[in-house]
């Protein structure tokens, strides 16, 4: 975990490190993130998932109603001595976070309500362009043992583009796939890190106090990137993002000072098999298609001339023409303008709007359209 060096002495601007020539890929850098970073090419990175202290401002041990010590996060890396001190670190890291992303490339900071709305807003000072913030609902929060306040039960994900217009990767379709069809909200229920896959020292203590789910950097990986994508994590940890990062395909950059968290995400990762190319697969999105006209499905004879197409209701009948055109109800046009023209609408999407029948069933022509592509792929 990086920090910036706390005393306020003023010094010397330190000359500027020597960027390197190739990206140290599936590599941990054992160094404080903003100097690490500082060296990377720009524009170098796909997407960058960021877990950075929480800066919790603990005031002491905290105790279970039995008397046992809860093992919360009282490491020194998360320690700053004034929310002035906690900004100014925030601002640096961000700085050349931005640097080494690409045009296209996306951010996520995940935090509680300890820092996320100072990380928030340094993230908007610093020109992205906030997508959603995320929920994760945890499934099993640890309690609120003085019973003073409400369980914490949530973290806060920011997910944020270079820019406004930015055409960075999301993967809808695989979001909604993954959802059971549904389009994916933005709140997440995920249990907690625990059981087997929480890391522990040789005297049974969790390796890392805020160790995150796999389960939640799967999701995150496959919303915003392709395989081969390049990702960064600059408070790499125990490793979680690059041993989600080898099982999908992901080409990753870890960047992490305490020598044992290293140890043991090296160990981890190595530990990790990447999954068969065959199961990499996810559904396409639409704008990714090859793009399919009408007239392919009647040159092809998938819907050949002559073919009689009806709305759902079966309120109009129209034919298809040896040009791809469709005539009928005293109208002529393309599958889209027809529809239009017989509904009083200023568009129609004729892919879902016409049907044809097959075995006593009305099929969208949409569906033919994906069989065609099916043999195309």
């Amino acid at each position: 975990m990086g920090v910036l060096e706390r005393v306020g002495t003023a010094r010397a601007k330190p000359a500027k490190p020597a960027k390197l020539a190739t990206l140290p890929l599936d590599t941990i850098i054992q160094e404080d993130c903003v100097a690490a970073m500082a060296r990377l090419p720009d524009k170098s990175i796909d997407m960058i998932f960021a877990d950075p202290p929480y800066n919790l401002q603990l005031g002491g041990d905290l105790f279970r109603p039995e008397g046992g010590r809860v093992d919360a996060v009282t490491d020194a890396w998360d320690r700053f001595d004034t929310f002035e001190i906690y900004d100014r670190f925030t601002r640096a890291w961000l700085k050349e976070a931005r640097r080494i992303l690409k045009d296209d490339g996306t951010i996520w900071v995940i935090g509680s309500y300890h820092n996320i709305f100072r990380v928030g807003t340094q993230i908007q000072d610093a020109g992205f362009w906030i997508l959603n913030d995320i929920i994760w609902r945890k499934a099993n929060p640890m309690p609120n043992f003085k019973g003073t306040r409400f369980t914490n039960a949530h973290e806060t994900l920011i997910w944020a583009s270079k820019a406004e217009k930015a055409r960075y990767t999301f993967n809808y379709r695989a979001m909604k796939g993954l959802n059971d069809d549904v389009q994916m909200r933005s709140d997440w229920s995920l249990p907690i890190c625990s059981g087997g896959e929480r890391l522990k020292d040789e005297e049974g203590h969790k390796t890392h106090p805020t160790q995150k789910p796999e389960s939640l950097l799967y999701r995150v990986l496959l919303a915003a990137t392709k395989p081969g994508d390049v990702v960064l994590d600059p408070f790499f940890g125990t490793g979680t993002t690059g041993a989600v990062a080898r099982r999908l395909g992901r080409r990753w950059i870890g960047i992490e000072r305490e020598d044992a968290y290293v140890k043991a995400a090296r160990a981890r990762i190595a530990a990790t098999l990447p999954l068969d190319e065959s199961a990499m697969a996810v559904m396409p999105e639409k704008r990714s298609e090859p793009r399919v006209a009408f007239g392919l499905l009647v040159e092809s004879g998938m819907v050949p001339p002559g073919t009689i197409l009806t709305d759902a209701k079966r309120r109009w009948r129209v034919r298809v023409q040896v040009d791809g055109s469709l005539s009928g109800e005293g109208s002529q046009g393309s599958i889209h303008k027809l529809g239009a023209i017989l509904q009083g609408a200023p568009s129609c999407n004729g892919w879902t709007f016409w049907h044809a029948e097959e075995m006593g069933a009305l099929v969208p022509i949409d569906a033919m359209r994906q069989r065609h592509l099916a043999g195309m792929a």
